[in-house]
């Protein structure tokens, strides 16, 4: 079974996300609405060293989180940028690094019943620190060497899907290799 969208009310404007109804026809002629959450997509990195994976702690007020453990990662919010590109800007400005060696691990959709909010999500190794990092004043990020022998730890202690997605990918692709 298959449908097409056939139009969408905007009832609410954000700085970074909007929200209204979509209607959609399926190929018997059915039309249903549908609530949505339109996002401009984000980009995660898992950015690991020999011994560490970096992660960050970050107040997330709207889930009442003082200090979310996260991986860096940002919204594709600057016009023409890739998700790699993304991705490496924000290994930058939330931790002060850059790497030379990049790999898609997956994209996947947060919450497709609602939102199309779209999360790429890479592995970068080869760190080092980056002379032309800008951290964003606005963010209140605590940088987090997290030690690769406690990975399970941090699984234990993280809410954040984009995160417990390439921790256990990182888990998983360890074990492998052990």
């Amino acid at each position: 079974m298959s449908f097409e969208p056939i139009g969408s009310e905007v009832r609410f404007q954000g700085a970074m996300v909007k929200a209204g109804v979509e209607r959609y026809r399926y190929d018997d002629g059915a039309e249903v609405s549908r609530d949505k959450v339109w996002h401009p997509g984000a980009a995660g990195v898992v950015a690991v060293d020999a011994q560490t994976v970096w992660l960050t702690r970050q107040p997330r007020e709207t889930v009442g989180a003082q200090a979310s453990l996260e991986i860096p990662a940002g919204k594709l919010d600057v016009e023409g940028e890739s998700p790699l590109q993304t991705a490496k800007r924000e290994l930058s400005e939330e931790i002060g690094q850059r790497a030379e060696r990049w790999e898609e691990i997956t994209a996947f959709y947060t919450s497709p019943g609602f939102s199309d909010e779209r999360i790429w999500l890479y592995h970068a190794t080869d760190l080092s620190d980056d002379p032309d990092s800008e951290p964003d004043d606005s963010e209140r990020i605590e940088i987090v060497r997290w030690p690769l022998e406690r990975l399970d730890d941090a699984i234990a202690q993280c809410e954040d899907s984009k995160t417990l997605i390439g921790l256990l990918w990182l888990r998983l692709r360890t074990s492998r290799h052990a």
